[in-house]
C-alpha cells in the first residue's frame, strides 16, 4: 500500500484521510538542499525513530528506534561521506539535531529521498514528522500526533509514499 499527498494540506493511506503541512515553497522535482520544497517522486520509508522519554513504543510494524541526545542527520554539503545520513553529531559536521526541545521529532520517519545513491545539494533530512499548527515545513510532511499515531498502526517497511 502507498500512502499519497492528495494535495499540500491531505495525505490519504488505504481509507484514510488526514491533515498534513508541507514544504513552505511547495513541491519539487528537482529538489536542492535548502529551497524548503517537498520533493516528487515515489519513495520507500525508513525506521521510526522516536523520543522513549517523552513516549511509549508505539504501535507499529515498522522498526523502531529510539533517538538518543548525539543522534543527527547530516546536511553538511561539505561532506560527501555523511550528506543525508544519520550520524553522531560532531561539531565539524552540519546536521539537523534529532533530539529537540520542541515536539516536532518526538515520532519521525526518514522518507527516502536521495538516499541510495545520495547527491551533494540534492536534499537531505526530509522526514514525516509532528505538528501542533500546521506550519510550512523546510521540506518534510508533517502531522498532528493523533493522526501520526493511527498512520504508523496502518503501515509497514513495504510502504511507499507518492508525493505528487
Amino acid at each position: 500500500m502507498t500512502i499519497i499527498l492528495k494535495n499540500k494540506e491531505t495525505l490519504k493511506f488505504d481509507d484514510f484521510f488526514f491533515k498534513c503541512c508541507i514544504g513552505k515553497n511547495g513541491l519539487a522535482k528537482d529538489k536542492v538542499e535548502g529551497d524548503k520544497k517537498t520533493p516528487k517522486g515515489t519513495f520507500s520509508l525508513g525506521n521510526l525513530y522516536f523520543r522513549k522519554d517523552r513516549n511509549s513504543k508505539p504501535n507499529t510494524k515498522l522498526k523502531c528506534v529510539q533517538i538518543k541526545k548525539e543522534m543527527g542527520w547530516c546536511d553538511d554539503l561539505k561532506n560527501k561521506k555523511y550528506y543525508n545520513k544519520l550520524i553522531k553529531i560532531k561539531k565539524k559536521i552540519k546536521h539537523e539535531r534529532l533530539y529537540r526541545r520542541d515536539n516536532k521529532y518526538d515520532f519521525l520517519i526518514p522518507i527516502n529521498h536521495n538516499t541510495k545513491r545520495t547527491k551533494l545539494g540534492k536534499g537531505s533530512a526530509i522526514f514525516l514528522h509532528l505538528t501542533k499548527n500546521f506550519k510550512p515545513t523546510e521540506g518534510c510532511i508533517a502531522l498532528k500526533r493523533k493522526d501520526f499515531l493511527i498512520l504508523l498502526k496502518l503501515i509497514n517497511k513495504n510502504t511507499k509514499i507518492k508525493i505528487i
